[in-house]
């Protein structure tokens, strides 16, 4: 718990004309023009006060001199704005500081100061002013310069002193509902060892990574030509004015289709494609595989780099630390790197030179679709500074090797203390065959295909469902075999099985009668008035707010809580063993990657970013810091792990890939 004592809450209001949410904290604080307007700050709990900065008030002495202070706390919401924000000013340092947004995702919470301000049932006066993003828009960003402002660009405080005595009040608030944030999280805190991982994680944003801006231009001028071109290709087949307009396209397929087409995402399109009626008509069939090239997204993922990239050529703020609610899983920002398309064309170093040359007509003569190939490059304008490499590692089957060790499936724990072939492993104990003949040129290994999509889709309580939603039926699967896989596959993996309910079991003691309860590897079940927690063998905790006991579409017990669902709306959730397990295990995964970001740290690598359970670090050419010495490093297990087998594998090269 923190001490009461040497707080000092801090919000700030800034101006720059570069626009964060697409370039980034941190070319939006480089940018020259980047100012502090306003400085909010309260000690413990003493009164806020308000520096207007941009009037030429300054900042006390007392609190220049405690922003660099060891003995007092820094905490803001989202701090690392205000930390390198500050940078830009005055002697800061993050392991000095703490967050009252990562506070608030560790308990359950949205990341949104409104969002937890009204999640947690503040009164008015204590939630973020509703005004805040009117306020921020006049003065914080450049204003369209018209006859009526007289032609600016700005807006300052003399504009409308009015509007600006409302913004200090605003700053004033933000630092009063950060305060009560945290005030009512005090008894929940975030672990030492958390904080220490938060602020590894901004070194290591703020580490960011070099671009390849060749590549990134030559790509980007690719993709406009082959805009082009595919449109008139679209064009000339279909007649429509706009290939760009779905509304005109989705008209067309439904007059050559003779039937409503009312969507043309990337699943829709697959599907119409795979359609006997579409392969009939060449002129529809055509359009589709045009458009599923035009509809490449990831070649977007250019245009962000190319925003977001700093003046020294690097870009950084990929990762946002306790992205995924609950977890505590990284997520990914700007370029999103957590969402990368993989590689699958040979020779990348050929047609990333060919990229820099703008070689269409050599790209297309070697690789086929233009598109495809320089979505599938997206991941190599990583790369390292000059002088140094890329090594690469990443964990194998992490989830499944975590779920056997948390389950004690003794023979999976097994496979993974030698050969680790899983996948076959899974296919062999479930159809009775031994792994020997589950080889390429056997029949057998066509079974390979089943324990690959069970292992996949099965380890959290999934059926047939998630079968077919990991791809079986792509696969060559048809449903009838499906429910024979699941059943299978759960009588190989009883232990796993049995986990399931033991947590289920638990969990709706713990939340029904308020007990606590221990099972294996120290995962224990606890609640209180406000929260179900699930103690992890690392010692760090899964929160639920709000838990009731409800019933599920069966008529039996299920957990409830307060959440965020998949559209980002607070509202009432329910679980069950299965996904209670998901999150057991996926958060252990995740501690798992924070010890290793840890220990390779501490071993001299520079870490610049990580992906999943993927660590991309570079090293100087030639140097001791080796890829066998990081996966050493990964793989070394912190004590709460004893007897979990860990391995990783990994590259090394010019710039980062995946295959």
């Amino acid at each position: 718990m923190i001490s009461q004592k040497n707080i000092l809450h801090i919000d700030i209001e800034t101006y720059s004309s570069v626009d964060i949410a697409k370039s980034g904290l941190y070319k939006y604080v480089q940018s020259p023009d980047f100012q502090i307007l306003l400085f909010a700050y309260a000690y413990d709990d003493g009164p806020v006060e308000i520096i207007d900065l941009a009037q030429g008030e300054k900042l006390p002495e007392k609190v220049i001199n405690d922003l660099k202070a060891p003995a007092t706390i820094k905490m803001a919401h989202n701090a690392n704005f205000e930390i390198n924000a500050l940078s830009q000013f005055y002697e800061i340092w993050p392991d000095q500081w703490q967050c009252t947004m990562i506070h608030s995702l560790y308990c359950g919470y949205p990341a949104s100061l409104a969002g937890v301000g009204k999640a947690m049932g503040f009164p008015q006066e204590k939630q973020k002013m509703a005004v805040g993003k009117a306020l921020i828009r006049y003065f914080c960003v450049p204003c369209k310069p018209t006859k009526r402002n007289g032609g600016r660009t700005r807006n300052f405080p003399e504009h409308d002193i009015e509007k600006w005595n409302l913004f200090k009040e605003y700053c004033k608030q933000d630092v009063e509902v950060e305060r009560a944030i945290e005030d009512h999280l005090k008894d929940y805190p975030v672990p030492t060892q958390e904080w220490t991982n938060w602020h590894y994680d901004q070194t290591i944003n703020q580490q960011g990574t070099q671009l390849d801006l060749a590549l990134i231009n030559g790509a980007l001028e690719l993709s406009d030509q082959a805009a082009l071109k595919l449109g008139d290709d679209i064009r000339r087949v279909s007649g429509i004015d706009n290939p760009n307009s779905v509304a005109q396209l989705k008209q067309w397929l439904s007059e050559k289709l003779g039937k409503d087409i009312d969507k043309l995402g990337k699943e829709a399109v697959n599907e119409l494609l795979e359609a006997p009626q579409v392969k009939a008509n060449p002129a529809v069939y055509y359009v589709l595989k045009k458009r599923k090239e035009m509809a490449k997204s990831s070649v977007k993922k250019y245009t962000a780099m190319g925003n977001a990239v700093c003046k020294d050529g690097r870009v950084r703020g990929l990762l946002q630390f306790y992205g995924a609610n609950r977890t505590g899983r990284w997520a990914g920002r700007l370029v999103q790197v957590q969402n990368l398309p993989r590689n699958y064309i040979p020779e990348l170093s050929l047609a990333r030179n060919l990229v820099k040359q703008e070689n269409a007509a050599m790209l297309e003569l070697t690789y086929g679709s233009l598109p495809d190939t320089i979505s599938q490059l997206i991941r190599t304008a990583f790369v390292p500074r000059e002088g140094y490499e890329f090594v690469v590692a990443d964990f194998s089957a992490i989830e499944a090797r975590v779920i056997s060790w948390l389950a004690g499936e003794d023979w999976r724990l097994e496979v993974f203390r030698t050969h680790g072939k899983i996948y076959e492993a899974s296919a062999s104990s479930m159809f009775n065959v031994p792994i020997e003949k589950i080889k390429k040129g056997n029949p057998e290994y066509a079974l390979r295909a089943k324990g690959k999509v069970a292992e996949l889709a099965l380890g959290y309580q999934g059926g047939t469902g998630a079968l077919i939603q990991m791809g079986a039926l792509k696969m060559g699967l048809t449903e009838e075999e499906l429910p024979d896989i699941v059943h299978r596959w759960r009588t190989a993996n009883k232990r796993i099985q049995d986990f399931w309910y033991t947590v289920e079991n638990c969990a709706i003691e713990t939340v029904t009668l308020g007990t606590t309860n221990q099972i294996q590897h120290g995962i224990t079940f606890m609640r209180d008035a406000d929260y179900f927690m699930i103690k992890l063998p690392s010692g760090r905790c899964l929160f639920y707010p709000d838990p009731q006991i409800g019933e599920n579409a069966w008529g039996n017990k299920s957990i409830t809580y307060m959440g965020i669902d998949g559209t980002k709306k607070w509202q009432r959730l329910e679980t069950y063993g299965g996904k209670l397990v998901e999150n057991i295990v996926q958060a252990v995964a995740r501690d798992l990657l924070a010890n290793a970001i840890r220990n390779m740290l501490f071993g001299g690598y520079l870490i610049n970013f990580h992906i999943h359970d993927e660590i991309i670090a570079e090293v100087p050419k030639g140097s001791d810091l080796t890829l066998e010495k990081a996966i050493d490093l990964m793989c070394k297990a912190p004590e709460w792990a004893e007897g979990l087998p860990l391995n990783a594998d990994g590259f090394t090269g010019d710039f980062y890939k995946k295959e």
